[in-house]
């Protein structure tokens, strides 16, 4: 077996003994100096070329490239450019697979060039951050053995291929597999049906073997509680008032359940807490509530975060809410075919969990071919928001810029009109699908200016769409809302107790032709909000 050749890089004073400490340690480990070669450009033979001409061949030469960064930018050229930049540049250029490591708290003044070169580093490659020199050792450690097993040289089994050895078949809740059928039927013409054998099912999408083990991600779709053989598998919610964490933590909640409960919840979690507008009236006469992010973006970062998530990790997803930013984080990382600069535009596809990532995709709510993070861009640079922000480094993070971020109006902020009307057809859509030609085809792509208003009373939400006689079906699609549980809890009930909506056949409150209306309370609200609202419009 051919060696890996490992170039550290080159002559820096700052990081002389960690450089000195990462060679030996590749050489003598045990395990790590059997497939590593570590390449040292004081330790390379002497030779009539000039130093950068040796160290340039060095980094051309090996398979992997190392790139230490603290303060200092280091000894220029004639060009003005460091070594250390020319060979992260050169490493680029030739494909070679980069990893870099930041120092956490350099002492002293970082050198400007070296802010630029960070920046750089951070767009194109994942990076970690140590302290120590140990730190960085075990760093190093952790990401070598990650590349090993990506390049096929550990044979190891990943979470979603595998066979969970203690789950049986009848764990697997039959209704919950008919209703992916019914949704991946319509959606994506699934070749199974409801009423089809559940062994068939599973089998077709590999997650049954042939002594009727369960694979993983079955268990994270088709059982009612996950949780049981996966305790960190949830998504944690947290809304903050400011712009940083801080404690007490106004409003903090944890979604359990399937992959599909906890995406709804999360999603409606977000809608509940962002500003809304009820668009405008030359549009429709009962405009539906536009949010300052579409649901379509908000969708579209969760799910990501949920399907490409490490979940033999410890951490869980955590989706947080501030001021001027949506935060979604999953400890997760980029696959090495991909870097943060691509992600802008539409990539290939290297699902981290295949199988889970298939389930979503027949659902609708995942696309295969790498589209869904190029469309995070187009949606948000089409609603007039801040280009969103990804970072990989300690898992993965994405920053969705709010309204408020962008412009400070007096009682509301200035906005785009949203492709709102999108993803209506199931109750586990996502909106993705239909988002691009919501906002290619509809009226609604008209970017014209709306006001956003802070209606954190959900009952106010629900008495604005609220005309003549609605059903919880229709109040929940004029909401954009897709998780039953959630309205009923925080929005038709309360509203129904604080006497603002009234049901049509209140002897009978679960018959299926139970409509809503307003009271005459919910009418002298109602006219109160959207004078409001038109009285924001007009300043």
């Amino acid at each position: 077996m051919k060696r890996i050749k490992v170039f550290i890089s080159s002559v820096q004073s700052e990081f002389s003994t960690e450089r000195e400490t990462l060679y030996r340690h590749l050489e003598t480990d045990p395990f790590l100096k059997v497939y590593f070669e570590p390449i040292l450009f004081e330790k390379m033979p002497a030779s009539c070329k000039s130093a950068e001409e040796l160290y340039l061949e060095g980094v051309k030469s090996a398979d992997v490239f190392v790139i230490l960064l603290g303060n200092e930018y280091g000894t220029i050229n004639s060009a003005g450019i460091s070594a250390t930049e020319l060979e992260f540049d050169t490493a680029l250029e030739h494909n070679i697979d980069a990893f870099a490591f930041i120092k956490e708290k350099p002492l002293g003044t970082i050198h400007a060039k070296e802010k630029a070169l960070l920046s750089k580093v951070e767009n194109h490659v994942t990076y970690k951050r140590f302290d120590e020199t140990f730190d960085l050792v075990q760093e190093v450690n952790r990401s070598f053995v990650a590349h090993l097993q990506q390049i096929g040289y550990l044979l190891t089994t990943a979470f979603d291929a595998t066979m969970h050895p203690n789950a049986i078949l009848s764990e697997i809740d039959t209704e919950l597999v008919y209703n992916f059928l019914d949704i991946a039927g319509s959606r994506r013409n699934f070749p199974f049906r409801r009423g089809s054998s559940i062994k068939k099912v599973l089998t077709h999408l590999n997650l049954l073997s042939e002594n009727e083990k369960i694979g993983n991600s079955a268990l994270l779709a088709f059982t009612s509680n996950p949780q049981r053989y996966f305790p960190t598998a949830i998504v944690k919610c947290a809304h903050f008032h400011g712009y940083n964490v801080e404690k007490p933590i106004p409003n903090h909640q944890i979604f359990k359940g399937t992959v599909f409960e906890q995406i709804s919840e999360a999603v409606d979690f977000v809608l509940a807490k962002i500003d809304v507008s009820v668009g405008t009236r030359d549009k429709s006469i009962q405009a539906p509530i536009a949010y300052e992010i579409p649901r379509a973006v908000i969708t579209e970062v969760i799910v990501n975060a949920v399907a490409h998530r490490d979940y033999c990790s410890n951490g869980s997803v955590e989706v947080w809410l501030f001021k001027d930013r949506l935060e979604v984080r999953n400890p997760g990382h980029l696959p090495k075919e991909l870097s943060l600069e691509k992600l802008e535009h539409d990539h290939g596809s290297y699902p981290y969990n295949p199988n889970l990532a298939e389930i979503l995709y027949q659902t609708g709510l995942i696309e295969r071919f790498g589209t869904g993070t190029a469309e995070i861009f187009r949606l948000t640079e089409h609603l007039g928001l801040q280009k969103p922000d990804f970072h990989s480094n300690e898992g993965f993070k994405v920053i969705i810029w709010r309204k408020s971020h962008n412009q400070d109006v007096k009682s509301g902020f200035t906005a785009h009109d949203t492709a709102h009307d999108t993803a209506h057809d199931t109750a586990h859509d996502t909106a993705h699908d239909t988002a691009h030609d919501t906002v290619h085809d509809t009226a609604h792509d008209a970017l014209s200016e709306i006001v956003f208003l802070s209606l954190s009373e959900l009952t106010d939400r629900v008495v604005l769409i609220l005309k003549n006689e609605m059903s919880r079906e229709e109040l929940m699609d004029k909401l954009d809302l897709k998780h039953r549980q959630n309205f009923a809890l925080n929005y038709l009930e309360p509203s129904l107790k604080l006497g603002f909506v009234e049901m049509t056949i209140p002897s009978k409150p679960k018959s299926k032709l139970q409509k809503y209306k307003l009271t005459s309370k919910g009418l002298k609200l109602q006219k109160k909000l959207k004078n409001e609202y038109k009285s924001n419009q007009e300043i």
